[in-house]
């Protein structure tokens, strides 16, 4: 990300060639979600045997990238233009590597086959195959010349391939305490394609985020967008496996049934994920949803080994506070 983000500082025309399959940087790949963290620009998407959509691309949006898909990066700003790929890498060239695979440039497959393959491909002349080979100097990330004209992006491309999760509809929101946005099939059918689901969540300053797991036997990757707080996650034979602290641009993996919960520091918490199915499902342990609450009385003290007192006080708190929890006051 480090090395993306320096070749474009004071970039006037860019256009980045990652044609990406659905995750592999390519295209012909992986399956992926990309999240645009800064700025705006443009991307070209060509799904299998349709169609390019041009869709104009700005902070917060979420893209899903399934098999087979090629595309194109566009910055025409002259302020940095930053795209986080997240995806499954299990069926990569090399499993757990994005593989980076161009349809153009000089590491791309026009440089690979013989003048001939290509004439007969294409039904081109020599002339137009030295054309096409020999002017490809540059290599993933290009600096167009300042005439250069790229295609306008078309409103009605968005529908059904960008979710802008910062002003999409709020799936829970807690006051004082955070929010979330889910992605699944229903307000982004193509994640259904990919086979992984999203979220974005933001918790409010010193709020808490229940303890919880993913019921699914899903993976959670999570990138902390925005601020800071304390995490912790505690494996399947009840000891904790990690407590730290994390801030904008730090990336973990949860584990299938791993518990994990986070505290937000003064300044609040935000983190994007990407889960290993369409439409997740979370079970929460603690709070008025807690999976504690839909025990019975008996079961919980002979669970626990407390008497009636002790469980009723554990079950009359948190009632009204479901999965974020608002500051101690």
């Amino acid at each position: 990300m480090e090395e993306i983000r320096e070749k474009l500082k004071n970039a006037r025309k860019e256009i980045w060639y990652n044609l990406i399959a659905a995750g592999h940087r390519q295209q012909l790949g992986q399956k992926a979600i990309s999240r645009v963290r800064m700025r705006v620009g443009v991307a070209g998407i060509v799904l299998p045997e349709s169609e390019e959509k041009v869709i104009a691309i700005r902070k917060g949006d979420a893209i899903a990238l399934p098999f087979g898909v090629i595309t194109w990066w566009y910055n025409k700003e002259y302020t940095d233009l930053v795209v986080l790929f997240l995806g499954d890498t299990s069926k990569g060239h090399k499993a757990g590597q994005f593989t980076d695979f161009f349809l153009t440039g000089t590491n791309a497959i026009f440089t690979g086959f013989t003048t001939e393959f290509v004439k007969r491909a294409w039904d081109v002349d020599d002339e137009t195959v030295k054309a096409l080979v020999g002017n490809q100097t540059g290599n993933g990330i290009v600096k167009l010349d300042a005439t250069a004209k790229m295609p306008e992006p078309k409103p009605e491309h968005r529908l059904g391939m960008a979710l802008n999760c910062e002003e999409a509809p709020l799936d829970t929101n807690i006051k004082d305490a955070g929010n979330v946005v889910v992605l699944n099939t229903r307000n982004l059918p193509l994640v259904g394609q990919v086979g992984l689901g999203a979220d974005l969540v933001r918790l409010e300053g010193n709020a808490m985020c229940s303890p919880g797991f993913s019921c699914d036997s899903a993976l959670q990757v999570t990138y902390i967008v925005k601020g800071s707080g304390r995490l912790q996650v505690v494996g399947l034979d009840g000891k904790r496996v990690l407590e730290t602290i994390v801030k904008a641009g730090n990336l973990l993996i949860v584990p299938r049934f791993f518990v994990v919960s986070k505290i937000a520091d003064p300044d609040g918490l935000s983190w994007f994920s990407i889960i290993t199915t369409p439409n997740p499902v979370f079970t929460h342990l603690a709070g008025s949803i807690g999976a504690w609450k839909a025990l019975s009385p008996e079961v919980l003290q002979a669970s626990l080994n407390v008497n009636s007192e002790t469980e009723k006080v554990f079950r009359s708190k948190r009632t009204n506070d479901a999965i974020f929890f608002p500051p101690p006051k």
